[in-house]
């Protein structure tokens, strides 16, 4: 096997296979961020670690460059930690277990941390170089990025010199990212009421698995199955003819992840278990021929399980599927300014059952406040019909798109010359950091480029290796051609 180290551009590589190394999901990204700061002071390049956990790293200019524009070169730490359910990882412990796949790199069973390691590492390596001509360089690299932003919220002005930043979080090889979708997490809340289980019942465990999930923004209007929604419209479709009595709802993991498996905690009459079974296989027929293209290999898994000591009442049974199946969710609208690009998009990512309620973690994305503002509306309205309750949080703004961005100009020509052909400027339904940039730095200018990588937020993702040696190229091309200030 080819080892990652002897990929090309080394440098790039040899970072990867570091950051890959040590542990770093959201929340939990010290030990990587420690060892980055031993390895800036070893190398005698001065590191800050602010009040929120971000790093910056500062690098003079080479000899002749000293007068050019101060660049921020800008990634994430942490990546986001989704496993086969086979997979036995640890993500606060075990390192990634990547590896060469022909073109690509790929990781044993989990998400492989290109989102954002590889854009981490071109920044590392153009730290750790003495070779590649540029001006004054500044690394920010922030915290928490994949489950709130936290990082890029909590950045002060004045830490940073720069006149012109690059985000390194884009995932397509050939396009140029001059803005994002701004976004805000919504949390319904149903209350839930229990009544003694009868112990006369049969008891199971109906586990949906077997979809690719994904970034719910890069990947939301591919159709994907979303396992919340199809087990609650299971439910809908089945609850009152089998008189099925649920004990829990769970599934999901991530707010920005489209959720791949979901799983009810059920009971049924011991004389309806076979209708159960050919409902069950009805249903899985019928969403595998829906999804034939998006999303084919949906399984439906019915387990016996120990008899539980409660149920949920009916009434709270009802409010809860009702909830589920009328809640909105995937392509909201697309944009009309920009071809092919989602404007407004929600995902139903997390469902998770305690004594109290039924908590459902949702994720909004919009290019535009009013798109986001009418989807906060629509949750509202479920939760005043329904008796449940919904807050909103951690409200993040799009990236506004600017066509007269001078190092967009430098980064498309620079492209050109390089490969002969103009590179697609787009704007992405996700949310980069520039936008909450865009408030401590008003008058920095921001581009975000990056390699082809494929499935984020998911196990199958991976990393086009051609492509990250595109991308380095372009990196270091542009890098010198920034120009002097004034």
């Amino acid at each position: 096997m080819t080892a990652l180290n002897q990929l090309y551009p080394q440098p790039l590589w040899q970072w990867f296979e570091q950051i890959c190394s040590i542990p770093h999901p959201s929340k939990h990204e010290q030990a990587l961020s420690q060892h980055i700061q031993d390895w800036a002071k070893s190398q005698g390049l001065p590191v800050i670690e602010d009040e929120v956990g971000n790093l910056i790293i500062k690098k003079p200019a080479t000899a002749g460059m000293e007068d050019c524009k101060v660049v921020a070169l800008q990634a994430h730490i942490d990546m986001v930690p989704q496993k086969n359910a086979d997979k036995e990882h640890d993500f606060e412990k075990d390192p990634i277990e990547a590896y060469v796949d022909g073109e690509w790199v790929k990781a044993k069973g989990t998400t492989l941390g290109s989102d954002n390691g590889i854009g981490m590492a071109s920044a590392l390596a153009v730290l750790a170089s003495n070779d590649i001509k540029h001006g004054p360089i500044e690394v920010l690299l922030t915290v928490d990025e994949e489950a709130g932003m936290t990082g890029a919220f909590g950045l002060q002005s004045g830490v940073l010199d720069a006149d012109i930043l690059i985000n390194t979080d884009s995932e397509q090889e050939g396009e140029i990212y001059m803005g994002c979708a701004g976004g805000v997490d919504g949390q319904i809340s149903v209350p839930m009421s229990w009544q003694a289980a009868e112990a006369s019942m049969s008891s199971f465990s109906l586990t949906l698995s077997g979809l690719k999930g994904g970034h719910s923004g890069v990947n939301i209007h591919l159709g994907r199955g979303n396992a919340n929604k199809l087990l609650a419209r299971f439910l809908f479709n089945h609850a009152d003819d089998l008189a099925l009595e649920l004990v829990e709802f769970s599934g999901g993991s991530l707010r920005n992840a489209i959720p791949r498996e979901a799983s009810i905690s059920l009971m049924v009459p011991t004389d309806k278990v076979a209708n159960l079974e050919a409902a069950i296989a009805q249903f899985q027929a019928l969403i595998r021929a829906e999804l034939a293209i998006a999303d084919p290999d949906m399984l439906l898994t019915l387990t016996s399980i120990d008899t539980p000591a409660k149920v949920m009442t009916e009434a709270a049974q009802n409010t809860l599927i009702d909830i589920l199946n009328a809640c909105p969710n995937g392509v909201m609208r697309m944009s009309d300014e920009v071809e092919g690009v989602t404007e407004t998009s929600l995902n139903v990512g997390v469902i998770s059952t305690d004594e109290q309620e039924v908590q459902i973690l949702c994720l909004i994305r919009s290019l535009i406040d009013s798109g986001r503002d009418e989807i906060e509306g629509m949750l509202t309205s479920i939760c005043h019909l329904s008796g449940a309750s919904v807050e909103f949080s951690g409200a993040y703004p799009g990236w506004k798109p600017d066509n007269s961005s001078p190092v967009m100009e430098i980064v498309r020509a620079t492209y050109n010359d390089i490969y002969k052909k103009d590179p697609t400027i787009m704007v992405i339904h996700a949310g980069l950091e520039c936008g909450l940039f865009k408030e401590p730095y008003p008058h920095m200018d921001m581009v975000s480029i990056g390699p082809t990588i494929r499935y984020p937020h998911s196990p199958d993702e991976m990393v086009n290796i051609t492509t990250v040696g595109q991308y380095w190229e372009l990196l270091l091309a542009v890098l010198e051609r920034i120009p002097a200030k004034g």
